[in-house]
């Protein structure tokens, strides 16, 4: 099912144009008809802000992907997030990997996740 979604774009293209407040009350219908509650669509953008933080995703990044136009805006989003800091030894190790694959990254630790700003509104 996740393979169907769009890679890029909007995640729910048909609800694009329609007001957030209209996204928000049509997704808590849809959600309650599946028996689903507590879900919104805004759940996602902190989802993906706690494991952009966990993740060790730049901070100036994941501000950008959020939308957020602050740094306080955005350390609100990731405030939950557990974050598992590597030993020095791991981080040197990944460091090391990464820029002999020549990929330039310091680190990746997941599957890549759509942009969280094409879900709801930005904050």
């Amino acid at each position: 099912m996740l393979e169907s979604l769009p890679k890029e774009g909007p995640l729910f293209p048909t609800l694009k144009d329609l007001r957030a407040s209209v996204r928000a009350d049509y997704f808590r219908r849809r959600c309650a008809l599946l028996g689903i509650h507590g879900v919104t669509l805004h759940s996602y953008r902190y989802a993906w802000a706690e494991r952009a933080k966990r993740a060790g995703y730049p901070e100036r990044f994941a501000q950008e992907a959020l939308g957020h136009n602050s740094k306080a805006v955005h350390r609100a989003y990731a405030r939950k997030a557990q974050v598992k800091l590597p030993s020095l030894e791991e981080f040197e190790i990944n460091t090391a990997l990464a820029l002999s694959v020549g990929d330039g990254a310091a680190h990746h630790f997941g599957p890549v996740c759509p942009t969280p700003s094409l879900v709801g509104s930005a904050a």
